[in-house]
């Protein structure tokens, strides 16, 4: 019986979890590609 008390709190906590960190990648993504255009233009320059 705890189980299915259990299961659904644990499934969203793993859901949450995996948002956070699709969200960091995205982040990250951004920043390397941010860093990347302005080691571009610095060379350029």
């Amino acid at each position: 019986m705890k189980l299915l008390r259990t299961a659904p709190v644990a499934i969203l906590a793993c859901a949450l979890a995996l948002t956070a960190c699709a969200n960091t990648v995205r982040g990250v993504g951004k920043d390397v590609k941010s860093t990347a255009r302005a080691v571009k233009d610095t060379v350029a320059n």
